[in-house]
């Protein structure tokens, strides 16, 4: 099949406008962030998953509004024409589409790898040989009293003898947190307690059945790059959010971002310094990314912004309309 061929199939034209859909999204939820100052984390994610969500379905439910809306005469009163655009050549005579093509390809490998087998491996691993590690018997009895003042129900903990700080939650058919012996010597008492606080936040939020079908959506879009970048983010104000629940449980903030910085900011062996392998240069990129993230956090944590929980729903409404309205003359 050739690169023409593959443009103007369904699977091509699903795919390429998907991308510019997404692109049209993302762009217009920015704007909306920023014009209407956007500050909780709740209102943000609902924003972000318009740019993720709504291109799965605009191509079919577009094309079943108006069949007629592929043809030369909508083209030509089209904002944004992708067939024009796909054919211009480079001056190496490879056309533009190619490299969109080349860029399906990468977003694909990177979410084969980055995402999906990750999640697969941590859920059949763990379902097979249970959490890594030695668990002490009998829990622990700071993990206890760190867990009673808490306004919520109190999920099962189990003790890694592990000297490296370990914290991390579990779904499955009993939601449980696991943490190491390592962790239990770096925070302190109410430390400890924010940092159970945000993994019972993660806990009480993936029993939500929304976010499940956004994961599957999520699969639909592999190949695009634009649905990569806001499901990360989304993931982002994901953590935020739990952030604010974990405030609200402990009314402690300050106790938060004291936990975060010390499990992830606090400086830790030097690293050797080589120069060669490119996963060298992408690992420092992604960790530089990830205390971008960590430092964004804190700060919320400090300065107390107040964010709703909820509500903005004009903004959410407005937003998508301008989306469903731009997107459909874009082909």
């Amino acid at each position: 099949m050739s690169l023409s061929d593959f443009f103007t199939s369904l699977p091509g034209l699903y795919a390429t406008q998907a991308f510019f859909h997404s692109l049209v999204a993302a762009a217009i939820v920015e704007i909306a962030i920023v014009a209407f100052r956007i500050a909780s984390p709740f209102v943000r994610l609902r924003l972000l998953l318009i740019a993720i969500v709504f291109p799965v379905f605009s191509y079919p439910l577009y094309q079943l509004a108006d069949p007629g809306r592929g043809s030369v005469y909508f083209r030509m009163s089209a904002l944004f024409d992708s067939s024009r655009w796909i054919n211009i050549g480079l001056p190496w005579g490879v056309p533009l589409g190619a490299v969109l093509l080349l860029v399906f390809s990468i977003t694909a490998l990177v979410f084969l790898a980055q995402e999906l087998l990750p999640i697969l491996r941590h859920t059949f691993v763990s379902r097979k040989y249970g959490p890594p590690g030695e668990l002490r018997e009998g829990g622990d009895a700071s993990v206890r009293a760190a867990l009673e003042p808490l306004p919520v129900e109190k999920p099962e903990t189990h003790i890694l003898e592990d000297e490296d700080p370990v914290l991390f939650s579990s779904t499955g058919k009993k939601a449980s947190i696991y943490l190491s012996s390592g962790l239990l010597k770096v925070l302190r008492a109410e430390e400890l307690q924010a940092a159970l606080a945000h993994e019972i936040a993660h806990i009480m939020r993936s029993r939500r059945p929304f976010l499940l079908p956004v994961f599957f959506v999520r699969i639909v879009m592999f190949f695009n790059p634009v649905a990569l970048v806001e499901f990360r983010r989304s993931v982002q104000e994901d953590e935020k959010i739990c952030d604010e629940m974990a405030a609200s449980f402990t009314k402690k903030p300050l106790e938060l971002a004291g936990a975060l910085r010390k499990l992830y900011l606090d400086p830790g062996p030097a690293e050797d310094a080589g120069t060669d392998g490119g996963s060298r240069v992408s690992d420092r990129i992604e960790e530089y990314s990830h205390r971008l993230n960590i430092e964004s956090r804190i700060a919320r944590l400090e300065n107390r912004p107040g964010s709703p929980s909820g509500g903005d729903w004009p903004v959410f409404l407005l937003t998508l309309c301008a989306v469903i309205v731009i997107d459909y003359f874009v082909v």
